[in-house]
């Protein structure tokens, strides 16, 4: 039995077709993700600006597909990686990375300082703070997909940790080391402190999903667009009844004007527009219908004010529900904390609230305000004195 040889062109077949099942990214994919991660964390920086209080860039995406092995030899060093999964409206989860000197000069604005002189090692309450910001970031980005899609997008909660590249951890966790990942990198830049890369890793499922939708809604808007023909103004038609009516004939006056010791003149003959011929008799009166239309009368709404309740009566069967019990709870007051003043608490401290002593304190029934009351003392327990209740106006007007 003769042995067959493969032939070159057979072998470059087989080879190409073994190419072609391995996943891939067209230049139209690549785009269409970019644009995503251009839209998505170019406001996400915008929230991280308003956090940090600091000019804050987040643009200039690239898109590389890869492998997470791959990623990881490229970048063999820690770094602090910010996993997000998504909980409502995408499958899947994808995962933040910034270097570790980046994280430390937000975790130090953060909590107050002005990230010139931040930590090199990062504990928990650093690590809390970044988590925090990267927790503002994610759901700003969130909210433009969901804008971008039409459709309601939500994350959970980041989980933020360090992990060394160089090890054989999975950046992901949900997927092997030799799965197929696109990572968009972004040019990071914090008002002269931070000029960086922040990369954003999604599996290439994901990936895929994202940016056949972004492809699918450019298609349908650019036919759209296409299809549309402006509406052609049809041309009016000038009704006889008002042309009649723009040409009714001057009136005739009821008693002719006479001048003294002068005899009357004759009856002035109607004035057209075109004289008629001298040979033809008088025309026959043309009697023109004229057509009055009927003014639509428009009128504002009126509505009655909202009484103060005081005297409506019980309706229904509100007696059934006279039983169920109502959370009441008494505000004395608030204030406003940054991180680094909380963290700087400790036993003694004194915390200012917002209002005076003497002021009355709200007074609110399952998180609605009420009434307003004072503070007295009941048999060594704290009780209220109900000084002014809110009118049912007053409690519609804080809806508005």
């Amino acid at each position: 039995m003769e042995r067959q040889i493969l032939t070159q062109e057979e072998i470059n077949a087989l080879l190409k077709g073994s190419e072609d099942d391995s996943p891939q990214l067209s230049l139209m994919q690549k785009d269409a993700l970019g644009e995503i991660g251009n839209i998505s964390y170019g406001t996400a920086s915008t929230a991280l600006s308003e956090l940090l209080n600091k000019r804050v860039v987040i643009d200039t995406p690239t898109v590389v597909l890869t492998t997470q092995r791959e990623l990881k030899k490229q970048h063999p060093i820690p770094y602090v990686v910010v996993e997000v999964d998504y909980k409502a409206g995408l499958v899947g989860s994808n995962v933040l990375i910034m270097k570790i000197a980046d994280a430390a000069i937000i975790a130090d604005l953060m909590m107050g300082k002005d990230g010139s002189n931040p930590k090199q090692n990062l504990e928990q309450i650093e690590l809390s703070a970044v988590g925090e910001s990267m927790n503002q970031m994610v759901g700003n980005a969130a909210t433009s997909l969901s804008t971008l899609f039409g459709q309601r997008i939500d994350v959970d909660p980041p989980r933020i940790k360090i992990v060394d590249l160089a090890n054989e951890e999975p950046i992901i966790s949900d997927l092997d080391l030799d799965s197929e990942v696109v990572v968009v990198s972004f040019k990071l830049q914090i008002d002269g402190l931070v000029d960086s890369e922040l990369m954003l890793v999604i599996p290439y499922q994901l990936a895929i999903e994202l940016a056949e939708k972004l492809i699918a809604e450019t298609q349908v808007t650019a036919a759209a667009a296409a299809s549309f023909t402006p509406p052609i103004e049809p041309v009016a038609e000038e009704r006889i009844d008002q042309v009649a009516a723009d040409q009714q004939p001057i009136p005739e006056p009821s008693q002719p004007l006479s001048q003294p010791n002068q005899p009357s003149p004759p009856m002035a003959e109607p004035i057209y527009d075109t004289p008629p011929a001298a040979a033809s008799p008088a025309p026959a009166p043309i009697n023109y219908r004229t057509e009055v239309k009927t003014p639509v009368m428009i009128q504002p709404a009126q509505f009655g004010p909202i009484g103060n309740g005081k005297n409506v009566k019980e309706t229904g069967n509100i007696g059934l529900i006279l039983d169920v019990p109502l959370q009441v709870t008494v505000e004395l007051g608030g204030t406003k904390m940054k991180i680094k003043d909380i963290l700087d608490l400790g036993i003694g401290s004194i915390i200012e609230l917002d209002k005076l002593a003497g002021d009355p304190v709200d007074v609110y029934v399952n998180g609605k305000m009420i009434a307003k009351g004072e503070v007295v003392v009941i048999d060594e327990n704290f009780g209220i004195k109900i000084t002014d209740i809110i009118s049912p106006i007053e409690r519609a007007n804080t809806l508005q």
